[in-house]
């Protein structure tokens, strides 16, 4: 049986644990005492280290837990981060035959020019590509390519449990809520999450299916959208593309 628990890490970071039985695999360590303490706490033996992309909040601790661990670094071919040991490319298969566990790797440019996701078993571990509600800041990459990054994340099955890097939730739902008023499930969702961080709680996991129906950044096509972000630029939009990076700028100066 699977298993994925959580730490915070900095202000927002999430470090996720996948967990079977005391076996755990690390995704994202931007620091090393959190990870340290929850590892004692629920007696878990680490197998690996995934990192998604270079940015210090999501490998910081990495080095350090590899070397008191002996555990390898995963991570992305294109995105260099000096701890990672062993790098991948799109469509890797990485096996942990004593955890049962298989996860591929999924090129995914765009806030970085080498991040990548990993996703297996029914669970996407995307870092900071798509949020619950959102999407990643176009750091490096452009809007092409981070467009069709979440494009083809959002051709995964419905009922994919999505585990991003920050807790941005709540923010970005006041932001789908801007572009899209009258959508009464971004609403309701943004009631749920009110009430989940009014209490200190994380909104993840997310899914597929969900994100397809709120996330204004996975509905480009959707004419509500397009006229939204037609209006915003003031202009006419001839594309999905375009209709992205007006959204992603938008975004950028929502508060």
């Amino acid at each position: 049986m699977i298993t994925v628990l959580h730490t915070t890490a900095l202000q927002d970071n999430y470090i996720w644990l996948i967990c079977v039985a005391d076996q755990t695999i690390i995704i994202d360590p931007g620091e090393t005492a959190p990870v340290t303490k929850i590892l004692e706490q629920n007696r878990l033996t680490p197998a690996a280290i995934f990192c998604t992309h270079h940015h210090q909040d999501h490998t910081a601790g990495a080095a350090e837990l590899s070397r008191h661990y002996d555990i390898p670094v995963y991570g992305p071919v294109r995105d260099p981060i000096p701890a990672v040991t062993h790098q991948l490319y799109d469509g890797d298969s990485i096996q942990f035959g004593k955890m049962g566990l298989t996860f591929q790797t999924l090129d995914m440019p765009g806030h970085t020019l080498g991040q990548i996701a990993f996703y297996g078993h029914g669970l996407l571990f995307c870092g900071d590509t798509l949020f619950s509600a959102g999407c990643g800041r176009l750091r490096e990459g452009t809007a092409e390519q981070l467009h069709a990054s979440l494009s083809r994340l959002a051709a995964l099955p419905e009922d994919t449990l999505v585990y991003c890097g920050h807790e941005y939730t709540q923010l970005n739902l006041r932001f789908a809520l801007t572009v899209d008023p009258a959508n009464a499930e971004v609403r309701e969702y943004a009631s749920k999450v009110d009430a989940l961080r009014s209490d200190q709680q994380c909104t993840l996991p997310s899914t597929i299916g969900l994100e397809r129906r709120i996330n204004p950044f996975l509905r480009t096509r959707e004419s509500v959208i397009a006229q939204a972000a037609q209006k915003f630029a003031n202009r006419p939009l001839n594309s999905e593309t375009e209709v992205f990076a007006t959204l992603r700028r938008w975004k950028d100066h929502f508060r």
